[in-house]
């Protein structure tokens, strides 16, 4: 292992929780304003995802009073403070940009009931 990835794997993060593209989630993000710094929790449907290595980042779109907000989160940093699953999605594509075009109900991802194999709550073979 060169110098390079010796210094990505000790800035990785195993904290978060493994989510996917088409869930959604909860981020809490800490914000500095001046002098003073604030948590603000940013919830919406993740689109996509970015393996880069200490590069990673994730793109979580919400709707806010009719207008559709995107952000990039980088997974790695330490301003993100924990990120929270509220639903997990059922999804058959890696990127889901398709989502920018759609409006009202056809916005919507199905829910994945029982969750994922091998994850907390979902069914695991046995």
């Amino acid at each position: 292992m060169n110098l390079v990835q010796q210094i990505q794997a000790e800035q990785a993060r195993t904290d978060l929780p493994a989510f996917r593209v088409g869930d959604t989630v909860r981020v809490s993000f800490k914000i500095v304003e001046g002098k003073t710094e604030r948590v603000q929790a940013y919830e919406g449907l993740v689109i996509a995802m970015k393996n880069a290595g200490a590069g990673k980042t994730f793109t979580v779109r919400k709707n806010s009073y009719g207008v559709g907000v995107e952000r990039v989160f980088p997974y790695n940093s330490p301003r993100v403070e924990k990120v929270e699953i509220i639903k997990t999605g059922k999804v058959r594509r890696a990127k889901l940009y398709y989502i920018r075009t759609k409006v009202g109900k056809k916005s919507k991802v199905k829910t994945l009931v029982g969750g994922r194999k091998g994850e907390q709550g979902g069914q695991q073979e046995v």
